[in-house]
């Protein structure tokens, strides 16, 4: 039965659920980074802002990016996954 359950494609509710969570964050995080982008770009001191970025470490980016708000939004309880996602993309800025 056991084998049956897993090989026919078949999954427990929490899997589901959990797997659901997973394609619900990343489609949030997929949604809002490039309005994370813009809201940097269009604040004051953005190419100065900008430079400090990528004169962080990496792994202090997304605290950069969180920081300075750019990432927040009401109703939104991933802010941390989204200021990662913003702050690759304003990685690849020039």
């Amino acid at each position: 039965m056991v084998i049956g359950f897993g090989w026919g494609g078949w999954q427990l509710g929490s899997n589901a659920q959990l797997m659901a969570d997973q394609r619900t964050n990343s489609a949030v995080v997929a949604a809002l980074a490039p309005i994370c982008v813009d809201r940097f770009q269009h604040a004051a001191e953005a190419k100065t802002t900008l430079a400090a970025l990528k004169a962080t470490d990496s792994w202090k980016q997304d605290s950069f990016v969180a920081d300075g708000g750019w990432a927040t939004f009401a109703g939104n309880d991933s802010t941390r996954n989204v200021a990662e996602a913003c702050a690759k993309m304003l990685n690849q800025l020039k």
